[in-house]
């Protein structure tokens, strides 16, 4: 999979993409990203990237010509116009599509993706109009600027390039990923400020450990996010030994409330 990132700031990124899982992969070859200054790409002596808003107005206004061009730049770079599939060009903007694992494996399947990171007030909207083709946001907040939402799509999408995380079996209980929250973990010493863990995970029983997490994931997306379980096509994904699972932690909520 490759990355390309536009920003002001690229001495940001040094430091997150030499780091961990993204760090390792892009050592061995199955991450690319390549951090790009949008000032490469200004044409007057000042490099300047943003003006005066029209219309008044506190702030300032990137302008729309060096993103225009340093993205149709980078998108040659794959042979647009070639007969190549161009780069999937994307915005980071909190007025974006919401992130999430959805939106997280849609853009993974386009494998070559252009990130462009807006810094001041905003974007001239001529550049969204031209050269994005979609706007993501990690939320509903403001930063300022696209490089730590950059970031965390960067980081989200390197846990979908295959060797990347050793394990497959991490990536795939991953919270969200069958439309559930992970299970609890657990790890030595055995008791923790007298908290055991659970007898189940030391039984050796895999079947019953199976069940357990199932159970475990259902309790804590029921108590933490139940919206995740309210739409009916969540239940529908559902099968029939969760749904019978779901019922029961249901039922021992109740209880518990009494």
């Amino acid at each position: 999979m490759r990355v390309q990132v536009l920003t002001i700031f690229p001495e940001l990124f040094a430091p997150f993409l030499a780091t961990s899982l993204v760090g390792r992969a892009i050592e061995k070859g199955l991450l690319e990203v390549r951090v790009h200054d949008l000032r490469s790409f200004t044409e007057d002596r000042h490099r300047s990237v943003d003006d005066e808003p029209y219309g008044g107005g506190g702030g300032m206004v990137m302008t729309a010509p060096p993103w225009i061009r340093a993205v149709r730049a980078l998108s040659g770079e794959s042979g647009e116009g070639e007969g190549e599939e161009r780069p999937w060009r994307v915005l980071l903007s909190p007025q974006g599509a919401r992130l999430d694992e959805a939106k997280v494996r849609e853009l993974g399947e386009k494998r070559d993706l252009i990130l462009l990171c807006g810094r001041y007030e905003v974007i001239d909207e001529r550049v969204r109009l031209t050269v994005v083709d979609e706007e993501v946001s990690i939320g509903d907040y403001v930063l300022s600027g696209g490089e730590l939402p950059a970031m965390v799509l960067i980081e989200a999408l390197s846990r979908q390039v295959p060797g990347v995380v050793k394990l497959a079996d991490s990536v795939e209980n991953d919270s969200f990923r069958a439309g559930l929250l992970d299970y609890p973990h657990y790890t030595r010493p055995p008791v923790v400020e007298e908290l055991a863990v659970p007898e189940v995970l030391t039984s050796g029983d895999h079947a019953a450990i199976r069940r357990w997490r199932q159970r475990e994931a259902l309790r804590a997306t029921l108590a933490k996010r139940p919206d995740l379980l309210n739409p009916p096509e969540a239940l529908a994904r559902l099968t029939p030994e969760q749904r019978r699972a779901l019922d029961q932690v249901r039922d021992e909520a109740r209880r518990d409330e009494k």
